[in-house]
């Protein structure tokens, strides 16, 4: 089994280029599920109901978030309503606490009947008030019957996404940190079978600094003055991983790090 993991989809220029490419990539290397953080995909913050169908109806079968998932407030009653298809594949991070809207993890199958889940879960350091992400992925676990399961790990601390791929090591099959909208380079399968990768990048504009307008967010560091943020348009990338992986164990044989030009 082949899965497409996208990072954090940023504004309007990481939709564009996620719908010019998503099909030829899904051809090319026979991709049989297709995840996306697309936290960011509304203007660079939060993400709206008609963005996320859009984003369905372009073959992503599932879509995790974070700490940005509110953003947008007409997606609360969005998620409030996810006991249906397909609102019920618009994940948030599953431990934050009880009481928010939708759901934090996702279980289905394929076309072809491969049964998968995914998992989003938010970090502690550095982030927002949140739930323990450890224990949280053990009692989601126990109620998991599928063998392919994928962790999209929302953090801003390098340590404690490495710590997470090492927890959840032969448990799932991969463990992919998102937020930080900076690919890193250390993709890799660990030696119980997780895939990992401490963070998959940002698909959206790489001229600008991490998806915003740069001049904005130096002007922001060189006076400390509040400032609205505007999405940056040029040099967008589409970044991501494609994971082989046996539907059989859940184990990882391989992942390969993505970074393309909408040419």
């Amino acid at each position: 089994m082949r899965l497409l993991f996208i990072g954090d989809i940023f504004g309007r220029p990481g939709r564009t280029i996620v719908k010019h490419l998503l099909g030829d990539i899904v051809r090319q290397n026979r991709i049989d599920l297709v995840i996306a953080n697309g936290e960011n995909a509304a203007a660079g913050f939060g993400i709206t109901p008609q963005i996320a169908e859009e984003f369905f109806e372009q073959g992503i079968s599932v879509i995790t978030t974070g700490n940005h998932v509110w953003d947008k407030r007409e997606i609360m009653e969005y998620m409030n309503n996810s006991d249906g298809q397909p609102a019920r594949r618009l994940l948030r991070p599953a431990n934050f606490s009880a009481g928010n809207p939708g759901h934090g993890f996702y279980e289905g199958q394929t076309h072809a009947g491969i049964r998968y889940a995914v998992i989003n879960l938010q970090g502690r350091v550095f982030m927002a008030s949140s739930d323990d992400p450890f224990r949280k992925a053990d009692e989601i676990l126990k109620q998991l019957t599928a063998k392919i399961i994928l962790v999209d790990f929302h953090a801003e601390a390098t340590s404690e996404k490495v710590a997470m791929g090492w927890y959840l090591d032969g448990r799932v099959t991969a463990v992919l940190g998102t937020h930080t909208h900076v690919p890193t380079a250390d993709e890799r399968v660990l030696p119980g079978g997780t895939a990992f990768q401490t963070d998959v990048g940002m698909t959206g504009p790489y001229e600008s600094i991490i998806g915003v307008q740069k001049e904005l967010v130096i002007q922001r560091f060189l006076t400390g003055l509040p400032a609205r943020w505007e999405p940056a348009t040029n040099d967008t990338r589409f970044c991501g991983v494609i994971i082989e992986a046996d539907e059989t164990t859940g184990n990882a044989s391989s992942i390969m790090r993505l970074m393309l030009k909408d040419e």
